[in-house]
């Protein structure tokens, strides 16, 4: 699936992208300031999470809790110096426990990522608007 879009129809895209029935481990690919976290902010709105969410650019991860009790872990492991920090985090547990995980920069652990897994790119265009890639 490939979806051009604004920034005012993020919430369209991300029912698109629940409506394809993803893996429920996303890999979320792009440049830095793209909208990975924006769009992972909005995914977890649509999954029914009520608490504020955030970037967990220094704890690595962030939990939520749907309205329908589903779990949802938002991984951002831009600051990961190597894979086996996250190992020592437990990152298997959260990766099988077949909950969603939400996962940016992922390149950092791409010998850890489960074979089962859905990915996302986004990328900037020219006017403003993002080109969004879903495998």
């Amino acid at each position: 699936m490939t979806i051009t879009f604004s920034i005012e129809q993020l919430a369209d895209v991300a029912q698109q992208i629940l409506d394809q029935n993803p893996k429920k481990v996303i890999l979320f690919n792009g440049e830095m300031g793209v909208g990975k976290t924006t769009l992972i902010k909005q995914l977890c709105k649509t999954l029914g999470v009520r608490d504020a969410t955030s970037s967990p650019t220094f704890s690595l991860v962030n939990e939520y809790q749907t309205d329908t009790n589903q779990i949802v872990y938002h991984f951002d492991f831009y600051r990961l110096n190597k894979e086996t920090e996250a190992l020592d985090m437990g990152i298997d547990d959260y990766l099988y426990s077949e909950n969603w995980c939400f996962i940016e920069w992922s390149e950092k652990i791409e010998n850890l990522i489960p074979e089962q897994h859905t990915i996302i790119t986004i990328e900037l265009l020219p006017n403003g608007d993002r080109l969004l890639e879903l495998k």
